[in-house]
């Protein structure tokens, strides 16, 4: 059930963050990663993206991901997963939000 409730909230965020996108905001996915408290890359062979807690380069050094990108396969690996640890890393980038449980973290 938890992993459940994790996985709707993430999903709900990143449709959340769609749509701030669409209104010229930052999503708040992308603003999490500029403040280090989760970093997302693209994989060596270029065909995923890579999900890690905090920043592993410098700000300067980052080629970030475009959010659309990003959101999609974010969307698609968290429909799949039954990891907890990656659902809370994702919605911990979240955590001011409203519907947000601090058992979560």
């Amino acid at each position: 059930m938890k992993t459940d409730e994790l996985r709707r909230f993430v999903l709900d965020r990143l449709d959340e963050d769609e749509r701030r996108l669409a209104d010229e905001k930052l999503p708040l996915l992308d603003e999490a990663e500029g403040r280090g408290r989760l970093r997302i890359m693209r994989s060596d062979d270029g065909t995923g993206l890579l999900l890690l807690p905090g920043p592993i380069q410098a700000a300067e050094e980052r080629e970030l991901v475009p959010f659309p990108e990003k959101a999609a396969l974010l969307r698609t690996e968290v429909e799949q997963t039954d990891d907890e640890s990656v659902l809370r890393l994702l919605a911990g980038a979240f955590d001011t939000h409203h519907d947000w449980q601090e058992e979560w973290r």
